[in-house]
């Protein structure tokens, strides 16, 4: 069925996209065919490599499944807060009142400009040097800082792009109702920009959660991925097996992440086309005329 953004192939495209189709599947299988033979050729394979995630229960207990709750415990601070904060600095950058919109956006252009992992060590720096905080939670509390920072200005833009890509109609609309600008902002637009900043804000909220392994590398935080020094020190060089099952945990994260955001997704545009607003008839009013139908 062919529509304005797309043509029915023909027979001759449909042939042409099932060599495609055929190659891509045989390239693919090559690769990995390839990438097997050279783990099985460094005994990569073994089944010792891989049964201490299935045998041992402690390796789950001890290493992954607390590294799983402090990476989820640093993303959901990270994204408690960088949500509200980003969404108040991208209403900040479109104020109409210079004095805000101006240092708003110096913020927003600051903390966006630095790479979050040097954020996360000069809040660690600071945290050590200023503060009395206790060097178990230090590495906790310089991750979320350094991922608020940064992810709240990336947001911020999200925020804005969002309202500006809204038809202008819809704030005139408000304005000619007699609604102040806070009103436009907050009844108006936000809610309808929500169904378009969706997406990106969800890839924001997956680099969130896999930037909580950047605090492991470098700061000590016993995050997921930091697990793996851990688990291969125990249990034998097991560094692909120990990598392959933590990118497989990352991966179940983000796609159990994405599955909810669609969902909520689908909800919102569901309820934007049913939710048509019926205003109350003013008084003195006629009421309108039922046609009636006639049964020729």
């Amino acid at each position: 069925m062919s529509s304005v953004l797309y043509d029915t192939p023909g027979p001759r495209a449909k042939r042409r996209n099932t060599v495609f189709t055929i190659v891509f599947l045989a390239v693919l299988a090559v690769i990995a065919w390839w990438v097997l033979s050279a783990l099985a050729d460094k005994n990569q394979l073994a089944a010792d490599k891989w049964s201490p995630f299935v045998t041992d229960s402690r390796v789950w207990t001890t290493y992954l499944l607390p590294g799983l709750t402090e990476t989820l415990k640093a993303a959901g601070l990270s994204i408690l807060i960088a949500l509200p904060l980003g969404a108040a600095l991208g209403i900040g950058r479109l104020s109409d009142h210079r004095w805000v919109r101006v240092p708003v956006g110096t913020v927003v252009e600051f903390f966006r400009a630095i790479p979050v992992l040097l954020l996360m060590m000069f809040a660690s720096a600071l945290y050590t040097q200023f503060t009395s905080i206790s060097s178990d939670f230090r590495p906790l509390y310089a991750v979320v800082t350094g991922l608020v920072l940064y992810n709240a200005s990336v947001i911020a833009e999200v925020v804005r792009a969002g309202v500006l890509s809204l038809p202008r109609g819809q704030s005139d609309a408000a304005v000619a109702l007699g609604m102040r600008k806070g009103q436009t902002m907050l009844s108006v637009l936000l809610p309808q920009a929500v169904t378009v900043m969706l997406p990106a804000l969800v890839s924001q909220l997956v680099v969130i959660l896999k930037d909580t392994a950047l605090g492991g590398a470098l700061l000590g935080f016993t995050e997921l991925l930091s697990q793996n020094r851990q688990i291969t020190a125990n249990y034998g060089a097991n560094t692909i097996a120990t990598f392959t099952v933590i990118a497989l945990i990352y991966i179940a994260l983000n796609a159990l992440l994405t599955t909810l955001a669609g969902y909520l997704e689908k909800r919102l545009r569901r309820g934007g086309k049913s939710g048509a607003v019926v205003l109350p008839a003013q008084a003195g009013a006629p009421e309108p005329k039922s046609e009636a139908v006639s049964g020729a």
